[in-house]
Formats: C-alpha cells, structure tokens, sequence
C-alpha cells in the first residue's frame, strides 16, 4: 500500500471507525507507520483489542497502548458511573457538548503520540477527527488541530531546533459515508473496528449510542451493512 519514500508517522489507532481509516490513509501516502492507543479507563475497552487487530492488519510497524488512567477524574459517560446517552436526535447530538465528553483526552493522547514521534524521529501525526459527523466534541475541530500542531512547533527540541512538525487530520471535513467509502477503498475491513460506547460483555455494539448511531448512519447512505456486531440491529 505504501508508495514513495517513507517516512515515520504516529498514528492514534482507537479500534474505530475512523482511526483504522486515517491508519490507511497514512500507510496510503506512504509513511511508515507507528499506531498509537490509550487504555485510560474507559468502559468500551473492546476498542483496544480491536486498535491491535487494525494496527496489524494494516501494517504499523509497531504498536503501543499506553496506560493512562482517566477515571481519576471522572467528568465523562466513558470514564465514570455515568449513563451513555441514547436514541438522541440530530437536533439534539449538534445542541450542546454531550456527556460523553472525556476532558482534555485528545490534547492529552496527542501529547503522549508527540513525544513517542520525537524519539522515533517522526515529525508527523495522524488523528482521525471529523468536524462534520461528529457529536459535539471541541477536540474534533480544524482550530484545534492547528492550535496543536503550533504548539508542537513551541513545545519540542525538534520544534526549537528547526523541524517542523505537521498533524495531519485527513478526516476533518468528511461525512461519515465519504470516510467509509474511503477506507474501503484502501482495503479496510470495518468488521475489524469497534465503535460503540456502551457494548455488552461480548463487544456487541448497543445500536444506540451517538457513536453507533453516526456509524450506521454512514453504512446507511454507502449502502452497504456494517459489518460489526450488534446486539439489536
């Protein structure tokens, strides 16, 4: 899949969707790929045995999970004994910042895949945000990816001494059906991924969380199935 000469990037590689797309994306313009991913407390776990099966199937070189409590905090349906929204409206998933919101987690894995680049010698990132299907997230947008990739520049000896780094979010300004059709494009099997926020014991997706929800939305207008497992859908 690759093509040119390569180049080391580090990619956030969560299980879903969209990360194992941007993974593709990267591998597809060439770069030598090292997958990121964050075991931080969340209750849909099962994303990470997904990351790894992403990661390998679609040749990172190497990859990582970095353990990083959040539930320290709490403040989020995905790091503390809080319930996962459901069957919310599109009216009411672009009204406000949803529940699900974990505080700072974006600034904070790119912080952590920043200083892994800087000792592999990468000056790339890749992080599969959308600001188009998206549920609300502030960490999603093209103004903090850019207010990332200035402070990369600030923050590092690579930065001070002249390398430029660049964060790449190949994502940004798609729909969810142009991100799948992409993907497939690139070979990805999206029965690989894991989506869902609330899953059951088995990974079996609830069909009604605002990650599922957009996820199927998108399958919907390919108009193809989703291949992942569901436990009502």
């Amino acid at each position: 899949m690759s093509t040119g000469t390569a180049r080391a990037a580090v990619v956030l590689v969560s299980g879903g969707l969209d990360s194992a797309t941007t993974l593709a994306i990267a591998r597809s313009q060439g770069f030598d790929c090292y997958a990121i991913a964050f075991d931080y407390g969340q209750r849909h776990r099962h994303e990470l045995q997904a990351a790894q099966r992403v990661a390998k199937e679609l040749g990172a070189l190497q990859q990582v999970v970095v353990p990083i409590d959040l539930r320290a905090f709490g403040g989020s349906a995905l790091t503390g004994d809080i319930a996962v929204p459901k069957d919310r409206s599109d009216a009411e998933m672009v009204s406000g910042i949803p529940i699900t919101y974990v505080p700072a987690r974006n600034t904070v894995f790119l912080s952590l895949a920043l200083g892994w680049a800087e000792t592999l010698g990468a000056r790339d990132l890749f992080i599969g945000v959308n600001a188009v299907d998206y549920s609300g997230y502030p960490d999603c947008r093209p103004e903090f990816i850019q207010a990332f990739q200035n402070l990369a520049n600030l923050a590092t000896k690579a930065g001070v001494e002249g390398a430029k780094w660049t964060v790449h979010a190949p994502l940004i300004s798609l729909t969810k059906a142009e991100i799948i059709r992409q993907g497939l494009a690139l070979g990805v099997d999206y029965g690989w991924t894991h989506s869902c926020y609330d899953p059951d014991a088995a990974g079996r997706a609830c069909g009604h969380c605002d990650s599922c929800q957009l996820r199927l939305k998108g399958f919907a207008e390919v108009g193809i199935a989703d291949p992942a497992p569901y436990q009502n859908v």
